[in-house]
């Protein structure tokens, strides 16, 4: 095939409303039926083949403990071994494969999720990880499909760029896939992650292992068979759930370790990057390390604020999807003559919230994910509740009587270094210090240094100068700044996504600077006219 290949000029998956009396609204109830009667006995997938290891555990969901979704089958070591051995295999051919035809799997599976797989991935992402209908919209649908068609743009922008070539030369850029193995570790929060972490480095070239988060299984197994059924090849991505200790001892101590493509806790990445550093000399190359790990986000209000902006963005950036997001909001500091407009409507607001299961679409928050994430969060909320430089001011209640509900919360901090203003709690808390008014450079320098992360943050004022200076004070105290807006929600091509200091490695997911991280370039020179003559001019007679 001859030609300048172009693929479809990228758009964002339009998010689907839901409202009452739409046809997605009841295709979307009937899919939450259907995929919680099915109860799937989920494999281990190498190579195309289902692996049953007869170590099963149950899918439950969070806001039901009575509600079985199915079952999954847990890989080892030997299995973890197995499968990188078949992922190597199988990225022989996958590689050799003209990118367009690698791109094109992707965007056909974009395409699929569009129409017919939407429900589904959308139900077993409500279901599974306890999301409404909104947020699963939002992330299990417009942002994997975002992900797939901007990856596909993004890897035609790189492959494009050629350097200069002098006359009787001929330069070029040979833009490789990882000679090896990726080892894809994506977390239960976002569907739209273990699609990424996974699918991008395949989709130029790479062979990948996936682990996808025990409490993610059902969804990343949906993922999984959307990519097969649209035509990646079998082993390009091997499905393997299980335990997390030995499937990262088998990755990380193999001779085809070729990259880490990570989202999770901070204290898991520096443990793996540890392992790598004692493992170096053992590597084939240089292991690539792309992580994102977490955070402490911020809300910082300036005297100038809009109250009601101000006050919808702590809801909505603290409470969506319960907390449960590497971006949420958890820690806000207001100055005293705006707490006094915003604090009881804020209370009322966030104490009116519904909870509650997620297919009662009336619900705007869920449950937390299990019971380690239940007993962290109210052990915070507790130790909050019996402070002497802290208190609850809105909800503070749990239960775990039919599911992991913990209302959303809100602690305001006399103490702007108490354990919740630092702690990344990852809940449905928000903790509020409130400063003077005349204290607003004081408080910028304390937003900065309060947390290690630096992942997202926000800004309100309405005066311009002061915009200005939170936006060079907090330069590197986020990787994603929002000016009047929540710290959550960035889309795919308009916002890439990462953080630095302790928040990971900043490679920007849904960008070309993450995707480029999964090629190594190699430089070809062809000289179209080669010398014949061993000496130079320089050397010639005076």
């Amino acid at each position: 095939m001859s030609g300048t290949i172009r693929v479809p000029a990228p758009e964002n998956e339009p998010v689907y409303s839901y409202a009452p009396g739409t046809s997605a609204r009841a295709a979307l109830k009937a899919a939450l039926k259907q995929v919680g009667n099915e109860r799937p006995d989920i494999p281990v997938i190498i190579g195309g083949e289902e692996i049953r290891t007869g170590e099963t555990h149950p899918i439950r969901a969070p806001h039901d403990h009575g509600l079985c979704l199915g079952s999954w089958h847990a890989a080892g070591a030997e299995e973890a071994r197995r499968a990188i051995a078949n992922t190597l295999e199988a990225r022989r051919e996958w590689a050799s494969w003209a990118w367009e035809d690698r791109v094109a799997v992707f965007l056909r599976a974009a395409e699929m999720l569009r129409t017919t797989w939407r429900p589904r991935i959308n139900a077993s992402t409500m279901l599974g990880q306890s999301k409404n209908a909104f947020q699963s919209e939002i992330d299990a649908a417009c942002e994997v499909i975002d992900f797939f068609r901007y990856g596909a743009f993004f890897a035609e922008q790189i492959f494009d760029q050629q350097p200069h070539s002098e006359t009787g030369i001929w330069n070029r850029l040979d833009y490789r896939p990882l000679e090896g193995f990726v080892y894809a570790v994506s977390p239960f929060n976002f569907t739209a992650i273990g699609a990424n972490l996974a699918g991008l480095p395949a989709m130029v070239g790479c062979g990948v292992l996936w682990k996808p988060s025990k409490h993610a299984v059902l969804s990343g197994y949906y993922i999984y068979r959307l990519l097969e059924e649209a035509g990646l090849p079998p082993g390009v991505i091997n499905f393997v759930p299980g335990d997390p200790v030995e499937i990262t001892a088998a990755a990380l101590e193999h001779r085809d370790f070729a990259g880490l493509h990570f989202t999770g806790s901070t204290g898991v990445f520096q443990s793996l990057w540890t392992t790598v550093g004692k493992n170096i000399a053992r590597y084939r190359s240089y292991p690539r390390l792309v992580g994102e790990t977490g955070g402490k986000d911020f809300i910082l209000a300036h005297p100038s604020a809009d109250a009601d902006a101000l006050r919808t963005a702590i809801v909505r950036g603290s409470f969506e999807y319960q907390g449960q997001k590497c971006s949420a909001a958890s820690r806000a500091y207001v100055p005293r003559s705006l707490w006094k407009q915003i604090r009881d409507p804020l209370i009322e607001e966030t104490d009116g919230l519904a909870m509650g299961d997620p297919a009662d679409f009336r619900n705007f928050v869920n449950a937390v994910i299990d019971r380690g994430a239940f007993d962290t969060i109210s052990g915070y909320i507790d130790r909050a509740a019996a402070s002497t430089d802290a208190r609850v001011i809105a909800g503070g209640r749990y239960s775990d009587a039919d599911g992991y509900f913990i209302r959303p919360t809100i602690i305001e901090a006399e103490n702007p270094t108490h354990e919740a203003m630092c702690d990344e709690i990852f809940g449905p808390v928000m903790s509020i210090h409130v400063y003077p008014d005349g204290e607003w450079s004081q408080t910028l320098d304390l937003v900065d240094r309060t947390s290690p992360y630096a992942l997202t943050g926000a800004v309100f004022a309405r005066e311009r100068p002061a915009v200005r200076e939170a936006l060079e004070r907090l330069r590197y105290a986020a990787g994603n700044f929002y000016v009047n807006d929540k710290p959550t929600g960035a889309v795919v091509g308009q916002q890439p996504f990462g953080g630095g200091r302790a928040s990971g490695t900043n490679d920007k997911a849904g960008s070309a600077f993450n995707i480029s991280r999964w090629l190594s370039p190699r430089s070809i020179k062809e000289n179209l006219a080669p010398p014949t003559s061993v000496d130079y001019p320089f050397m010639g007679a005076e």
